[in-house]
């Protein structure tokens, strides 16, 4: 039964799946992004997120029901909870606030073995310069766990937004990046070549991912992957190809499909994507991430791993680089002990 009742239709429709046995069981893995939010009282739109509610319990549910061995997790951007009051450039930091709040309650145990968001990206705008010190500062003091931010970047990378984005060198913060638009990680490459020392962070594959995108659709993407592939200081999110973006949904969505699909479908329908983007970073700059609830519109959390797990092995992927893919690169990106 669904802990909220706004949740029912989402849990409803994961529950039609055949549980798969859990490859791999003992196979330490960090989760490097995932979101908490409550958006019971947010607009509704055609868009919006079927799972309105997933705070503590529900994530640490999704993760001791899968049987995976996930042994941390890193939160991601999304506007949860930022303040109501003060000033406007400092309302992001009540995500912060949140966040470390659920890593404590997640500390306690009382929710399983799993450490909920050791590591945590908000956001602050880095548009104003050298101004946004303050608020940088102030996501720092709000949790040990702070890693870094979630931006959108200007496209002309002009002299004030580069001032602010020193700030992430200076505090030695990691830059998460995310748009649909796959056609904009070459300038995402530019800003790398400015800040070397600066990890580069590129999620969900970098843009949309549609498997009926037509051959000059595809070449372009792997021509954007090449692009940001090529900086030495990025790594790649290799999941987030279970997500529906605006009204654009997969054939696989819970819209669009009487019940999830396996894992094994999954990986048929998906590798090359999956192979592209190790074989231009190399799997020791790639991590598996669960995206979740945005992607358990398709597929539920013990599937999604069951999928990193098939293309792994169907990359032929060595220990160690396994190793990298599950945990090793997200530990090195957000600063986190690797289990």
């Amino acid at each position: 039964m669904p802990s909220y009742p706004e949740n029912a239709d989402i849990e409803q429709w994961i529950a039609k799946e055949s549980p798969e046995p859990v490859l791999e069981p003992e196979l330490p893995i960090i989760d490097p992004h995932h979101h908490l939010w409550d958006m019971r009282k947010a607009p509704k739109r055609p868009e919006s997120f079927r799972q309105e509610v997933y705070l503590c319990e529900e994530v640490s549910n999704d993760i001791n029901e899968s049987g995976h061995n996930v042994v941390q997790t890193v939160f991601a951007q999304c506007g949860a909870f930022y303040r109501a009051d003060g000033p406007e450039e400092m309302r992001c930091v009540g995500e912060t606030d949140f966040v470390h709040g659920v890593a404590a309650m997640s500390r306690s145990g009382l929710y399983g073995d799993v450490r909920l968001s050791t590591g945590i990206f908000s956001t602050v705008d880095l548009r104003p310069g050298a101004a946004a010190e303050p608020v940088v500062e102030a996501q720092l003091a709000a949790s040990a766990n702070f890693r870094g931010i979630r931006s959108a970047f200007p496209s002309d990378l002009n002299d004030q937004f580069l001032e602010g984005f020193a700030l992430l060198d200076k505090y030695n913060l990691s830059y998460d990046n995310w748009s649909p638009d796959y056609a904009r990680l070459p300038t995402l490459a530019a800003l790398a070549n400015k800040f070397p020392e600066v990890t580069i962070i590129v999620n969900h594959l970098g843009g949309q991912i549609d498997p009926t995108a037509g051959e000059d659709d595809i070449a372009e993407w792997r021509r954007c992957i090449d692009a940001v592939a090529a900086c030495p200081n990025a790594v790649i999110k290799t999941g987030g190809a279970q997500m529906r973006i605006g009204p654009w949904e997969p054939a696989y969505h819970m819209h669009q499909a009487d019940a999830p699909l396996g894992s094994e479908a999954y990986c048929e329908l998906l590798y090359p994507f999956y192979s592209y983007a190790m074989g231009a970073f190399g799997p020791n700059r790639c991590m598996f991430e669960s995206n979740f609830p945005v992607d358990k519109e398709c597929i539920s959390y013990r599937t999604l791993w069951n999928l990193f797990k098939r293309i792994a092995a169907k990359a032929g992927l060595s220990e160690s680089e396994k190793t990298a893919m599950f945990s090793g690169t997200a530990a090195r990106a957000y600063q986190l002990q690797a289990p």
